[in-house]
């Protein structure tokens, strides 16, 4: 390896992983001008020069059920993934959060003597508590996003480092709310609601539609209320095909990505858990958080749950700071309720939105580290061996 071109693989498996991977690839070419760095990414990555063997959006899926139609493609695009990087091995791989895919990956690849490196923990401490002994075996470092990750981790026998969350850099610590709005075209003084149900297509399937209907159901009450929907570019006109069917067209801007556009804009969002909540605590927006999925897949996922929150703002805050409705709850009509609540507090208590805007604000600084030098030096540690 030329001490400045190190060879780094990687597998990104959704549009936040995408974020968070090339955050780490513009940390990584501060340090080593000459870095390589392929395998599966999407957009955010290739802006950093990353070379895709095969686009992250192959790898967008999330659920038991859901994935069974497309198993055997992913694990042929596994196993042909592997077969390459054992051919010409890096001088270090990266999987990028997506564990259900990675882990193994990592196991197979560290079994044959490349360095492994896993970027974002799983989360065995709200959900899977299973996956310790395989990440045990699958990375030989882990960098942790959140700071109670660590002692976890080496507790297990799993050398760890915190290196905070790269969005809690890229995100203002006090977003430009007005700016925003004169970006997306929306009136610097309405109510501005985000629907964000995901960046997966299941997700458009057993999200959308519900916060589509609670926006209608908003909209009856408060007919000047306005709606934004950001929507990856291979996802948006499946999200404008969705929003004509709930009779919401020209009522809905559906914009081509820019999330953190529609987040810094909004007053509030109604947001599918993962992800994005973080973001839209770190832009200190009130929200409500909601999921509902197949229903087996759900009954798989709700026994492994190990703490009473879903959404990452309320487990990182160890309080229900903002609600969540989960499944069966997640209705039309409590989603909207929930969704007026806070809309009638920006206006009636106003202390109540100062509270959060202080926790969130909190956890910022909490989030908010020098990742590319904590990411690199432990990366660089890794390549010593």
């Amino acid at each position: 390896m030329a001490q400045d071109a190190p060879r780094l693989a990687m597998v990104a498996g959704e549009a936040s992983g995408d974020l968070l991977a090339a955050a780490m690839l513009s940390a990584c070419r501060g340090r080593w001008p000459g870095l390589q760095a392929m395998g599966i990414g999407g957009p955010a990555m290739l802006a950093q020069g990353f070379e895709a063997w095969w686009p992250q959006s192959r790898l967008a899926v999330r659920g038991y059920v859901e994935v069974l139609p497309r198993l055997r493609e992913l694990l042929a695009m596994r196993r042909a993934l592997a077969q390459r990087l054992l051919a010409q091995p890096p001088d270090v791989f990266m999987g990028v959060d997506a564990p259900d895919f990675n882990l193994d990956l990592e196991v197979a690849l560290r079994e044959r003597g490349v360095p492994t490196v896993h970027f974002v923990s799983p989360s065995f401490w709200a959900w899977r508590a299973g996956k310790i002994d395989k990440l045990r075996r699958a990375a030989g470092h882990v960098l942790c996003i959140f700071p109670f990750e660590p002692e976890l981790l080496q507790a297990q026998g799993v050398p760890a480092t915190y290196v905070g969350h790269p969005l809690a850099q890229v995100i203002p610590m006090q977003p430009d709310r007005v700016a925003a709005r004169r970006v997306l075209g929306l009136p610097e003084q309405a109510r501005v609601l985000a629907l964000l149900p995901g960046s997966r297509t299941s997700e458009l399937k057993y999200i959308a539609p519900r916060f589509l209907q609670a926006a209608r159901l908003l909209l009856a009450e408060r007919p000047e209320l306005q709606l934004v929907l950001p929507a990856l570019p291979a996802l948006r006109e499946a999200a404008q095909a969705l929003v004509a069917a709930a009779g919401l067209q020209g009522r809905v801007m559906v914009t081509q990505g820019q999330s953190h556009q529609v987040l810094a804009a909004c007053d509030v969002t109604l947001i599918a858990s993962g992800t994005a909540t973080l973001e839209a605590a770190l832009f200190k927006r009130p929200m409500v958080i909601a999921y509902h999925m197949n229903w087996l897949s759900w009954q798989i996922m709700r026994r492994k749950k190990l703490q009473p929150w879903v959404g990452l703002p309320n487990i990182l805050c160890q309080d229900f700071v903002v609600p969540e409705l989960l499944q069966e709850a997640a209705t039309p009509h409590a989603l909207a309720a929930a969704v007026a609540q806070w809309l009638d507090d920006l206006d009636r208590a106003p202390q109540r939105i100062a509270q959060l805007h202080t926790r969130f604000t909190a956890l910022h600084h909490e989030l908010q580290r020098d990742t590319a030098t904590l990411a690199s030096d432990a990366i660089a540690q890794v390549l010593r061996g």
